[in-house]
This record gives structure tokens, sequence and C-alpha cells, in this order.
């Protein structure tokens, strides 16, 4: 099939790469004439695992395209996906400028049957708000617009799309839902389902998946902080629950709360959604709450151990991006635990395998960026963890404990076992841990 995606940022580029990788011709369309100029290069704008191998290889048999033309792109598709930004306003609703724009720019420049599809996690409706701009000026048979969320986790992208555990198509018409099944039929080859239903169903159910994963976090966080109350290791915990078929293993992890591009946006707007309609989703709130708390729990351990003012102390802070396998620093909260450490004072040293130019590019001279892990903890008076790199995981504690001028750890994400690092000398607190 012929297809255009129009955006390239995270979503549209990973989607525009793993299409052409089933033999689609493909023609990603951006505004930004540098970044267009990039791709077209083969210069990648984000750090996903696998996805540079496809990319190359798919530019380079000519199956994937990048301009700034728009007209071009869209008269010479059968389907057009609009993967662009619905950044949060600031009552907490999603941004709908971007679609909308380039709705009423597609609505000039249709001229034979083609589907409109919505890729980006939008409102409920919006589906039905891209309809009525196309509307304005193009027959009703002449378009389509199809709710296709993605389901897309940063670090396994490319695996997700290739190998999707369900694909969402909302649909109005049967002509346009039928094509979409032939566009992700090689995708389902093992069997995982292809799920038709109303735009509106769709739209829901992306902010649903996210919303109740980020529910179960919030819970075990919450569950971590009782821990640390009444003596119990939430570690030990978190495997007696996922025990449980009915409740599973997965997003049982406790931590610092999270962070990124998808879970704090699309709880926000589903709640406003709710709260739209007369509906305070009670639930959420608390989810929001939670999270918000959850990113300062390491610093409120640092200033119980060293005192509130921290003036003269130097933190070493391993892992900045929001998870790991991704440069993404968006809502991550190293991100407010390096604001709370400045404001008490400390100067710090960070390191995170990929993200380092993005936290310069925010912070500048404000920190010291170490070259590699161990350069991080030179004269640290603690080690803060938060994010779980693999690389983190089994350090040398010897040459830690030379390294730093105080051998104390702050684990927020409780990659190592407490005795074992108590025994090489350590002070060490981790989440919801004895």
């Amino acid at each position: 099939m012929k297809l255009a995606v129009v955006g390239t940022g995270y979503v549209g580029l990973v989607s525009g790469v793993c299409f052409a990788e089933t033999g689609n011709e493909v023609v990603c369309v951006d505004i930004d004439e540098a970044k267009v100029a990039d791709l077209k290069a083969g210069k990648i704008p984000i750090y996903e695992p696998g996805l540079e191998l496809l990319f190359h290889r798919n530019l380079e048999q000519g199956r994937i395209s990048f301009t700034t033309d728009l007209a071009s792109a869209v008269k010479q598709s059968e389907i057009v996906f609009l993967a662009l930004p619905t950044p949060p306003a600031e009552d907490g609703s999603a941004d709908l400028s971007y679609v909308e724009g380039v709705a009423r720019q597609l609505a000039g420049l249709i001229e034979r049957y083609t589907i409109v599809v919505n890729k980006s996690t939008v409102p409920v409706g919006t589906a039905e708000r891209v309809c009525d701009i196309l509307s304005e000026h193009l027959p009703r048979d002449l378009f389509d617009v199809v709710s296709n969320p993605e389901f897309l986790r940063e670090g396994v992208a490319v695996e997700d799309f290739l190998k999707p555990d369900r694909v969402v198509i909302g649909a109005w018409s049967e002509r346009a839902a039928e094509l979409m099944k032939r566009l992700y039929q090689p995708y389902v080859r093992q069997g995982n389902p292809i799920l038709i239903m109303d735009p509106r169903s769709a739209e829901m159910t992306k902010y649903a998946s996210n919303s109740y994963l980020a529910a179960r976090i919030s819970f075990m966080n919450e569950m971590a902080n009782l821990c640390e109350r009444v003596g119990a290791d939430v570690n030990k915990v978190r495997l007696g629950m996922g025990s449980d078929s009915r409740i599973g293993k997965r997003f049982l992890f406790p931590g610092v709360g999270f962070g990124g591009s998808c879970f704090p946006k699309d709880v926000r707007a589903l709640f406003k959604t709710a709260e739209e309609n007369g509906y305070r989703f009670r639930i959420l709130e608390a989810v929001i709450q939670v999270n918000e708390r959850q990113k300062g729990a390491l610093v409120r351990k640092i200033r119980k151990f060293y005192g509130e003012d921290l003036s003269g102390k130097c933190i070493a802070i391993w892992g900045l991006a929001f998870k790991p396998e991704t440069d993404d620093i968006r809502e991550a909260p190293a991100l407010h635990t390096i604001d709370a450490l400045l404001e008490a004072g400390a100067s710090l040293r960070v390191y995170d395998p990929e993200a380092m130019d993005n936290v310069r590019e925010k912070y500048g001279k404000a920190l010291h960026y170490a070259q590699d892990s161990y350069d991080a903890l030179l004269d640290a008076d603690a080690l803060a963890i938060l994010t779980e790199w693999s690389a983190f995981r089994t350090p040398n504690f010897e040459v830690m404990k030379k390294l730093m001028r105080e051998p104390a750890i702050f684990d927020g994400r409780n990659l190592y076992d407490p005795a074992f690092v108590k025994s090489k000398g350590f002070h060490y607190e981790g989440i919801g841990r004895r």
C-alpha cells in the first residue's frame, strides 16, 4: 500500500519505518526542514533499539522517504496517518491544534478516496471532529476517518509494532475497516487479534489501557510506602502478588513514580474528559496525586539522612531518562529529583547511557556531566539511582566505595539486595524495603 505519515516524532517515525519493513511505500511528512534533511541523510533524531537497522534498510531500498511537501504526499497515498503532537494544555486536556490544523490542510488536498487515520493519542470524539473538518470541504464518500491508537513502549517499540498484542481499529465504514485489516495482517500472523470497533471506543481503549497501568504503578508505590512503615519488604510482597494469575507480574515494581510522554499526559487527559462529562474519576485523581508525591521519595530519604540543608554535599545520579532503553526525559522522575537537590544546595554529578545530551540542553552548566557511571561517583557523598539501566545492575562495589566520599546508596529502582550492599560497607535505602 501507499501510505503517508504526517509527523516524524517518536510514533510517526517508528510507524513509518515498520510499515515500510513489510513492503509498503511510505512517505513521512514534517514541517521541520532541518529534521527532514537529517532523515534523508540517514540521521535518526531519537534513540530506540532496533530502529536504526530497519530505518537504513528501508531508506536504501526506497520504501521510505521524507518530505516537507504535504500535498505531494497526500496525493500519492491511500491512507494518511496523523502522528502529531497532542501536548497537555494547562488544564490537563489534550491540545488538538496540530491535529485540527493538518485536518484543515487535508480538506484542500484530498482528490480521491483516502483514509485519514488518527494515530496520535487523542480524546474521545476526535475522529468525529476530524470528520467534521473534512466534511466542510469534501463529499463524505471521498474519505473515511479511522482511530488507530498506538501501544508502543519506548525501548521495545519496534518489537511492539512488528508483533503487537492487538491492533485496535475504530472505523464507521466497512470499507475502511477492511483496508486497515489488510494493512495490519502481516503483523498478526501468529494469531493476535485485530479488533474492529467504533472510533470512540478505540480512542477510549488507549486512555483506559495507559491509565490502568499507571494505576498499578501508583498502587505499588503506596504499598511500598506502607511496607516501610510496618517493616515488610515490598519486593517479596510483589512476588507474592504477581504469582496470582488474576493479577500478573507486570507493572508491579515500585519506584520513584512514572514519567514519559504517555502515562502522565494520558492519565490527566482522561481525568479531564471525565470532568468535562460531569464525572469525578476518583481513582485517577489519586493516581495523579500519588505519582507527584512519589517523585520526591529519594530526596526525602537523602534529606532525612543528611539534614534538610544539602549545601556542601555532592550527590551522584545514575539514570536520567524516564525508563531504560530510551533518551526520553519528558516528565522523568530524575528531573524532579535534580530540581529538588539543587534547591537544597547540593552539587550533582549525573550520568545516563543515552539521555545526557537532552539533560545538558535543559540544565546547562548547573550539573557536572560524567563520562561514565564510575566518573559520576568521584568524591560523591551519596548515589541516587533513578533509572534501571542494565549497566547499573552489577557494579563493582569495591571500586564504588573507593571513589565515593561517603558510601551511601539511595536506590529508587530497587536494583540491589539490601543485605549484600550493606555487607560491602554501604548505607543503603531502597523503596519499600526494610
